[in-house]
């Protein structure tokens, strides 16, 4: 599904530059659940923007479903991020004035999805993560651990092959961040691509995957 092949990504100019990723190449199989490890500034979340078609590599070349996304517009790669790929981040990045349902329902609309069939699988998508009977409640109403399946249930709106999830049990407690953890882990079960970006090895340990990032560069 995703090949990466001798990726760079620069930042700045002369005595500012900053090599944030460094040359990695990498292949990620359909129906993998993988996790990228590493501290601050090992470059972790720079490769996520660009396997999330969120940023483009300064060079080298990125095969998204066989196609060079490396050098695609902006239209381009936003058309590919809204109907291939989720999100799910750390700071959950809802609308606090939406609902639930309106939350799950926005990438559908962006999409053309009819309003009936939007409607119906919004509602189904929350009740996958058991929280049908808070859809009318905005985030400010629900607990941490219930706004972040809310963005999970947003990130399977258009049903994307890839789901990429940027620390999403940091602003967790230990109990809610387990939950999360086992909806990823259905996720995989039921045939999902996942990509979990962390700098915790014990979550890292639930993926069957472990990629290792240190200063740019794949270490193990």
């Amino acid at each position: 599904m995703i090949r990466l092949d001798k990726i760079v990504k620069t930042y700045g100019t002369g005595e500012a530059r900053v090599d944030a990723v460094k040359e990695i190449s990498l292949e990620i199989r359909e129906n993998e659940f993988v996790s990228l490890i590493g501290p601050s500034g090992s470059g972790k979340s720079t490769l996520m923007s660009i396997m999330g078609c969120l940023d483009s590599p300064t060079s080298g070349e990125y095969f998204f479903e066989g196609r060079d996304v490396s050098r695609l517009s902006s239209n381009e790669l936003a058309e590919i991020r809204n109907k291939e790929i989720g999100f799910v981040f750390q700071s959950f990045n809802l609308l606090p004035y939406a609902t639930a349902f309106e939350n799950v329902e926005m990438p559908m609309i962006f999409k053309g999805v009819s309003s009936r069939a939007r409607k119906e699988r919004a509602m189904a998508l929350l009740d996958s993560v058991r929280l049908s009977k808070r859809a009318r409640h905005k985030p400010g109403e629900l607990s941490g651990g219930e706004i972040q399946r809310v963005s999970i249930a947003r990130a399977l709106a258009n049903d994307p092959k890839l789901i990429l999830a940027d620390e999403p049990t940091g602003n967790l407690d230990t109990r809610a961040g387990d939950e999360i953890l086992a909806v990823f882990d259905e996720l995989w079960k039921q045939g999902r691509t996942l990509v979990l970006i962390t700098h915790n090895p014990d979550i890292a340990r639930i993926t069957p995957r472990i990629i290792s990032l240190h200063d740019g560069r794949i270490v193990n």
